[in-house]
């Protein structure tokens, strides 16, 4: 009974240690032997042999002093962290397997599948952290261009955009240069840079949200972004159908819709049915929503249109388009006037935004 306690013990040890699935092995199996020689024939299985039945008392001895030491490595590799360390105990107990007379596993196999199974998994795992590094990098670099368009600042963008409306005014072909490519110098593309901000990052995506909550009539958002000029104001209550969402409704508002047609990104004005005018009839949801879309749909034009009569006023002739533009636009940074028209585009931007929320 003490010696098959003794035998579960080694077991144990030699099953926690690190990498000694080899030692697991020899031990059970040589403890097994030892056991059944020591205490007879009678406890042995029918058909049951043992590789060392024959051997003399010393041998036994031997053996169970190699045994002891095997614990004893078991227990030290256990404290080892270095992977010299296991290799080194790894190689001991290979070299002490004949004593145990089991069969032995070919030192290139055992080193091969070390291999595959510890420098293999490196490299995979080095990989997938060299991809990971690479992602993290290429979203880093994202994230810093985006932070330093919105962050360049907003004010920023906006200073540009009048300083290019200013040139346009005085030369019509400048913002029709920069969208085609004409204009490569640093300048002009710093200030395409902003007129795209401001129609992309600014306008757009609020225009969508307000369409995308709305029951708006494709007939009546084509309305709104043709007429440049909407007025609107209270009128006699009707029970009717909305002329906006065509949904029944008790419609009091007016709609009038005038003005111009005109080219989204060079702002030129096309003459044909100039005094066109539309009059609709739609309910208080609708007519809330008119006023909010179309205050930022058209902001930009009517921004330029106020640049052009500024342009105009001026008065000054045989001076280079450089120094009237930059003296206008010093006279309108001092005045406050590009400061408040920057202030206008954040309360449509908040009227926009809150108008979701509202709803």
């Amino acid at each position: 009974g003490k010696r098959k306690g003794l035998s579960t013990s080694v077991m144990y040890d030699s099953d926690e240690s690190e990498g000694s699935d080899i030692l697991v092995r020899k031990v059970s199996a040589k403890r097994r032997c030892i056991m059944d020689d020591d205490e007879g024939s009678e406890e042995q299985q029918p058909g049951e042999t043992c590789p060392a039945e024959n051997a003399s008392t010393s041998r036994k001895q031997k053996v169970l002093a190699k045994l002891k030491e095997l614990v004893r490595q078991s227990a030290a590799r256990r404290s080892c962290s270095s992977a010299n360390c296991e290799d080194s105990n790894s190689e001991t107990a290979i070299e002490e397997e004949p004593l145990l007379q089991l069969p032995l596993t070919p030192i290139e196999d055992i080193e091969t599948d070390s291999i595959k199974d510890f420098v293999v998994e490196e490299d995979d795992d080095d990989d997938i952290d060299n991809t990971e590094h690479i992602k993290i990098s290429d979203n880093f670099s994202c994230i810093t261009s985006s932070l330093y368009l919105s962050r360049c600042d907003h004010y920023v963008h906006f200073k540009r955009i009048v300083k290019a409306f200013l040139i346009n005014a005085i030369d019509n072909t400048f913002l029709s240069s920069l969208y085609d490519g004409t204009r490569q110098k640093k300048y002009a593309q710093d200030m395409l840079l902003s007129l795209h901000y401001l129609d992309d990052r600014f306008i757009q995506p609020r225009l969508e949200n307000l369409l995308c909550r709305s029951r708006w009539k494709d007939r009546y958002k084509e309305r709104v972004d043709c007429y440049p000029d909407a007025r609107i104001s209270l009128k006699n209550t009707k029970n009717m159908s909305c002329q906006a969402c065509e949904m029944k409704r008790c419609c009091k508002f007016n709609v009038l819709l005038s003005g111009r047609l005109y080219n989204s990104k060079t702002l030129e004005v096309d003459d044909f049915m100039s005094d066109d005018k539309q009059v609709l009839k739609v309910g208080v949801v609708c007519a809330n929503r008119t006023r909010v879309y179309h205050n930022l749909k058209h902001f930009k034009y009517k921004l330029y249109m106020d640049c052009s009569s500024i342009a105009e006023l001026d008065g000054v002739e045989d001076e280079p388009v450089k120094d009237t533009v930059e003296r206008l636009f010093s006279h309108l940074e001092e005045s406050g006037w590009i400061q408040k028209r920057y202030n206008d585009l954040e309360d449509y931007m908040e009227d926009a935004d809150s108008f979701q929320e509202e709803k």
